[in-house]
């Protein structure tokens, strides 16, 4: 059984790693056969989700995602790969990265299709913020995540700040 020590205990990024994979459907597409971004944005935002729950071992909501480009078009038959981990912790938060690819099985490619950081906030049953244990990356990658984390939550910062100092 799981106590409330070894929740706050501090877990490494492979602990937090997700995968999920989608075929993409008539249902999921525009009349153009092409995947709308809005479900791609929807499954970005389940695989972040996956490993922020797996990291923090509670619920988790999210509270923003950052840029988001389409490098490539995604067609009907398409099998979308999404990859997640937590990059950074906070106190309540995380920082999740999703790298999604497109792969065409039947001409064995794939390409990159995206890339996303979403923070997510754990919290309980009523919504209440809850401390996340720290996260501990292990490989030059993990580490090279963790620190571009922490230089993408000073840009939000700074971010904010101007947009309140605007009025906005």
């Amino acid at each position: 059984m799981t106590t409330n020590e070894d929740l706050a205990l501090p877990r490494p990024v492979r602990d937090s790693q997700s995968e999920m994979a989608e075929i993409v459907l008539p249902n999921d597409s525009n009349v153009l056969g092409a995947l709308l971004g809005g479900r791609l944005m929807h499954w970005i935002d389940v695989a972040a989700a996956m490993a922020a729950h797996r990291h923090s071992r509670n619920y988790v909501v999210t509270a923003s995602i950052d840029h988001l480009d389409f490098k490539v078009p995604v067609h009907v038959g398409d099998l979308v790969i999404l990859r997640s981990s937590v990059n950074r912790v906070y106190r309540t938060s995380m920082e999740v990265g999703v790298k999604v690819w497109v792969e065409n099985y039947i001409l064995d490619h794939c390409e990159h299709v995206s890339s996303a950081y979403l923070t997510f906030v754990a919290v309980d049953a009523a919504g209440r913020h809850l401390a996340v244990p720290p996260v501990v990356p292990e490989t030059d990658e993990q580490r090279r995540r963790y620190e571009d984390a922490g230089r993408r939550r000073e840009i939000r910062r700074l971010e904010m700040e101007r947009k309140r100092v605007a009025g906005h």
